[in-house]
C-alpha cells in the first residue's frame, strides 16, 4: 500500500512487531474519482514557484508535484489556494467533470503494524546561497546543478533547451566542482560524473560551445566512467584545477566572471555566459527529527548511521537505511542496497 502525503508521527515496538502512527495530510482531491486529466489546472487563478523546477517555472495552487508522480492526481496547496485565505473560489471544482474536488477533506491519522522499517528519504543538494562568493541567487546566470538538469529535461521549463535567463543559448559555460565540500568535510561522490554528463549535454545541444570545468580534486569511480570522461573531455572540455574561486557579474551584467587561483598560485579569470554549481549533497530536511522518532543514530555528518559490518542495518534492530539517507552514492549502489534490505526484511518477517 502506497501512502502519499503522509508523515510518521510515532513508532513503538521491536523488530518483527512495530506499530507506527501516521498522519495523512488532506489532498482535497478524490483518488477514486480523479483520472489525472489536468482540466482543473488552467482555470486556477493562483500561481506559485514550481519547487520541482527550482523556481524556473510556475505551477498552480492545484497541481501535480512532477511528471510521473504517484498517484497521478493533483493536490491543492492550501498555503496558496484562495480558499486557504478565506476567499470564495471553486473554479477547479467547476472545471472537473468527474466531481473529484473535495474542499471538505481533512488531515487524518492511522495506525499500521509492520515487521520492519526501511528508511529511504534521500537527500537534497545543499543551498549554495550560504557561500556568497559564488553569487548564486544574485547573479542571474549562475545555476545550481539541478536547475541545469531541469533545463535539459524535455519536460522541463524550457522543453530541453539550454538557455540563459534572458532566453539566449550560451556560447560558454563554466562548471564548478566541489561547492561546499571543504566546509562539509566529505565528498559527495557523484558530482564529477554528473558534470561530465552536463558537458556532454552542452556539446550535444549547443553549437561551438566552450566548456570549462573548475575543480580541486577529480574523482571518476566505477567501471566505464573513466572512458566516458575521456570521450567527453576530448570534445574540448577545459579542465582547470583551481582554488580560491569566486564568481561575479561581468562588466555589462549579461554574463559571469569566474576568478580563481591556479596551481601556481597565479590569479586568473574566465568570462562565460553561464556558470553551473555542483553543490554538496546533504540528508533531506527532517532526517534528524526522523532519526530521533525512530530511535536510531546519526553519523558525524548528519546522515543515518549504519553498522560497520552491514551496509543497511541502523543502530536499532529491525530498522534499515538505504541510499543517500546514509551517505552520498550512485543510483546503482542504492539499488543494490535496496535488494540487501529486502533480504533482511524477508529474513526477519519470514515472508
Amino acid at each position: 500500500e502506497l501512502l502519499t502525503l503522509s508523515d510518521v508521527l510515532e513508532v513503538s515496538g521491536e523488530a518483527g512487531d512495530f506499530t507506527a502512527k501516521i498522519r495523512r495530510r488532506a489532498r482535497y482531491v478524490s483518488l477514486e474519482n480523479c483520472i489525472g486529466c489536468g482540466a482543473c489546472f488552467e482555470p486556477c487563478p493562483v500561481t506559485a514557484a514550481n519547487e520541482f523546477e527550482e523556481g524556473l517555472s510556475e505551477r498552480k495552487a492545484i497541481h501535480v508535484a512532477c511528471a510521473g508522480a504517484l498517484p497521478n492526481a493533483p493536490v491543492i496547496d492550501m498555503e496558496h489556494c484562495l480558499r486557504g485565505k478565506d476567499k470564495d473560489c471553486q473554479l477547479c471544482k467547476d472545471a472537473c467533470m468527474f466531481d473529484a474536488i473535495r474542499y471538505e477533506d481533512e488531515d487524518g491519522e492511522m495506525t499500521v503494524n509492520v515487521g520492519a522499517i526501511i528508511v529511504a528519504t534521500g537527500y537534497r543538494l545543499g543551498d549554495v546561497r550560504q557561500f556568497p562568493e559564488y553569487g548564486y541567487g544574485k547573479i542571474p546566470n549562475v545555476y545550481s546543478a539541478f536547475e541545469f538538469e531541469r533545463l535539459r529535461a524535455s519536460n522541463g521549463p524550457t522543453s530541453g533547451t539550454i538557455q540563459t535567463r534572458d532566453g539566449q543559448k550560451p556560447q560558454s559555460i563554466g562548471m564548478i566542482h566541489c561547492v561546499g565540500r571543504d566546509e562539509k568535510k566529505y565528498c559527495s561522490q557523484v558530482c564529477c560524473m554528473y558534470l561530465t554528463k552536463f558537458a556532454h549535454y552542452a556539446f550535444d545541444c549547443l553549437e561551438n560551445v566552450r566548456v570549462f570545468q573548475f575543480f580541486k580534486e577529480h574523482s571518476i569511480p566505477g567501471k566505464g566512467n573513466q572512458k566516458l570522461f575521456e570521450e567527453v573531455k576530448a570534445k574540448g572540455v577545459d579542465m582547470i584545477r583551481a582554488k580560491a574561486l569566486s564568481i561575479s557579474a561581468n562588466g555589462d551584467h549579461s554574463g559571469v566572471r569566474i576568478e580563481y587561483e591556479d596551481e601556481k598560485a597565479e590569479k586568473k579569470a574566465v568570462e562565460v555566459d553561464m556558470a553551473v554549481l555542483a553543490p554538496f549533497m546533504e540528508p533531506y530536511p527532517g532526517t534528524d527529527e526522523l532519526a530521533q522518532l525512530l530511535g536510531i543514530q546519526l553519523d558525524d555528518f548528519g546522515f543515518i548511521k549504519t553498522a560497520d559490518y552491514d551496509s543497511v542495518s541502523t543502530t536499532r534492530s529491525g530498522i534499515f537505511a538505504i541510499g543517500c539517507v546514509q551517505s552520498p552514492k550512485f543510483m546503482n549502489d542504492t539499488t543494490i542496497q535496496a535488494h540487501i534490505a529486502a533480504g533482511h526484511v524477508l529474513s526477519l518477517t519470514g515472508e
